[in-house]
């Protein structure tokens, strides 16, 4: 194997570049963390603590109630669930009985969630009682053999459930007593009945977790990860922030579905002895209070969420001293917002500054992070360790000189296995360079500088990123024509200094069709029953024709180009 140049090596301080990773199974790292620090938080919800001896017991009843109903080593099962701690049991319970979770957004639109129950084959689902009329619906279109309910107030504490149940209880439509379902109390009576074996022994490389992502064309695809996947991760988020100690409190408002808050945000601090404060559903408003309330030492978000603290006046004199570490990731981190958000932290008392990252879901999430005692303006940092980086011209395998554009590619512990039932798209992303490493195609453009800074550019393939989310254009187009008014549409993102960028869709509408509210609000009801709230369009623009390229392709760039000249025309008007 031919050594992969390493510049970054130099500027690495006292962080080590090659660890030892744990071999055993995500649970296996929790669980050994328990026995170092039984009566240390896990995590708190909604003012409700639990400690790590108490969550093992937690996740191991969760696991008999698994084995009870029938699950096998191997199953695929979905959660589609926010931040909560029957989620978070759900998943490691998952994982002690060698099954695989398959991780999904709870807002997703019934259709999206059919495909992903399809596209994961999964037999069971566990979800929020909130959600349960999605899952019923499409329940006769799929092989799922259970759907277990949870809810919220079960996890709450007497005197707060009593406030959810007079605020946001009231507003849940009651489940038919007799729903083919099986309830969350139920669920783990059953697990206390059960006393045969429920534990599968799963070492590192073993398949464990399945996450979302849009693969270098754009269209979902399923990634599958195995434990080491996210053992190393952890392992590389605590090396690389040395200042971190078992008891440090990190703020999990990142989703559980999403590589970010999963991998990140929740087992890089259950693995380690970390403590994490569950937040069901994000508002910035919410989100400042609760930094405040419970002193975090952590904050891992998008730049939209940055953005909103700096507008909330409640942030005025908050006291933020307690942070260690403030992590930006998901999308680029503009130099301006990071120097008013640096700012920010230094008028309220904080020692530190944003550090960005970089990452793929293909690699769980992060892989890269700006180093704590150097950075480098426009840098989303070096590599993890045991994580190398290289740019390669695009469409080969051959590595650029250093400050030459290409694609970025990774190697390391993180890397996925697969895109499941996709094997061609695998290989086209997945390939063995001539130094003998296995290399990730990102499809994104960067440079590397000769110290090892990786600076971000933009995406090769198409994608609309809004406050965090991918949303893939091609694939909301294929919804908007199938609509019995649409003759042609074409999806794009459009700068939005909140969300970064937001939806819009042009339609062609077929003959016979006129532009109107009224049709234009036809097919916003559409677009609600079918896409999922985040990547809804904004606004539906018609038009009688679409530019074109020349092969016939609808030349999206024009659009893109037009809105940009309007912003620039709107902006210039007002100043």
């Amino acid at each position: 194997m031919t050594e992969t140049k390493t510049p970054w090596l130099k500027n690495y301080g006292d962080v080590p570049f090659h660890l030892e990773y744990n071999q055993g199974s995500m649970f296996d790292a929790v669980r050994e963390t328990a026995a170092k620090y039984p009566d240390n938080i896990a995590y708190d919800f909604m003012g409700k603590s639990t400690t790590y001896k108490k969550f093992v017991s937690q996740v191991e009843l969760c696991a008999r109630a698994l084995k009870s109903i029938g699950v096998r080593e191997g199953d695929r099962i979905t959660i589609a669930m926010p931040n909560c701690p029957q989620a978070v049991q759900m998943f490691y319970a998952i994982n002690l009985v060698g099954a695989i979770a398959n991780m999904v957004h709870p807002l997703s639109s019934e259709n999206e969630i059919e495909f992903f129950i399809k596209e994961s084959q999964s037999l069971y689902v566990i979800t929020l009682d909130q959600f349960y009329g999605k899952f019923e619906a499409i329940r006769k279109n799929v092989n799922v053999a259970n759907i277990i309910i949870a809810s919220i107030r079960d996890a709450l504490s007497t005197p707060v459930k009593a406030g959810y149940m007079l605020v946001e209880g009231r507003k849940i439509a009651p489940i038919p007593k007799d729903a083919p379902v099986i309830r969350w109390k139920e669920f783990l009576r059953r697990g206390s009945t059960y006393h045969w074996t429920y534990e599968v022994d799963k070492n590192g490389p073993d398949p464990a977790v399945i996450l979302y992502s849009g693969g270098t064309t754009g269209t979902t695809k399923g990634i599958l990860l195995t434990n080491l996947n996210f053992n190393a991760l952890s392992a590389q988020i605590v090396t690389t922030n040395p200042m971190f100690r078992p008891g440090d409190k990190m703020l999990a408002v990142m989703p559980i579905f999403h590589g970010f808050g999963l991998g990140v945000c929740i087992h890089s601090m259950l693995a380690v002895g970390g403590r994490c404060i569950l937040v069901p559903r994000f508002t910035a408003t919410s989100y400042a209070k609760l930094i405040v309330k419970y002193r975090c030492n952590f904050i891992a978000g998008v730049p939209t969420l940055y953005e909103a603290l700096l507008r909330l006046p409640s942030m005025d004199k908050a006291d933020l001293s307690c942070l260690k570490g403030v992590f930006s990731g998901g999308d680029s981190l503009s130099v301006e917002l990071k120097k008013r958000f640096d700012k920010f932290l230094y008028d309220h008392h904080a020692t530190i500054q944003v550090r960005e990252g970089y990452g793929t879901t293909e690699c769980v999430t992060a892989s890269c992070l700006t180093p704590t005692h150097v950075q480098k303006e426009g840098s989303i940092g070096q590599p993890f360790p045991d994580t190398y980086y290289k740019i390669v011209k695009v469409g080969t395998t051959e590595e650029q000189p250093y400050g030459e554009e290409g694609e970025i590619c990774i190697s390391g512990p993180t890397v996925m296995v697969e895109y499941i039932n996709h094997p061609e798209e695998t290989a086209n992303t997945l390939k063995v360079h001539d130094d003998g490493r296995t290399w990730l195609h990102t499809g994104d453009l960067g440079i590397m500088d000769d110290e090892g800074f990786i600076y971000f550019r933009q995406r090769i393939k198409r994608m609309i990123v809004t406050s965090g989310y991918n949303v893939y254009p091609s694939q909301l187009e294929n919804i908007l024509d199938a609509h019995e008014f649409v003759h042609m549409s074409c999806v794009i993102g459009i700068p939005d200094p909140y969300k970064m960028q937001k939806v819009k869709a042009f339609v062609m509408l077929k003959p016979g069709y006129s532009p109107s509210e009224e049709t234009k609000e036809t097919l916003l009801a559409y677009c609600r029953k079918n896409i999922a709230k985040y990547a809804m369009p904004y606004d539906i623009e018609f038009r009688e024709t679409l530019p074109t390229t020349l092969v016939g392709k609808v030349a999206y760039r024009e659009l893109e180009a037009e809105e940009e000249a309007k912003l620039k025309a709107e902006e210039k008007a007002e100043g």
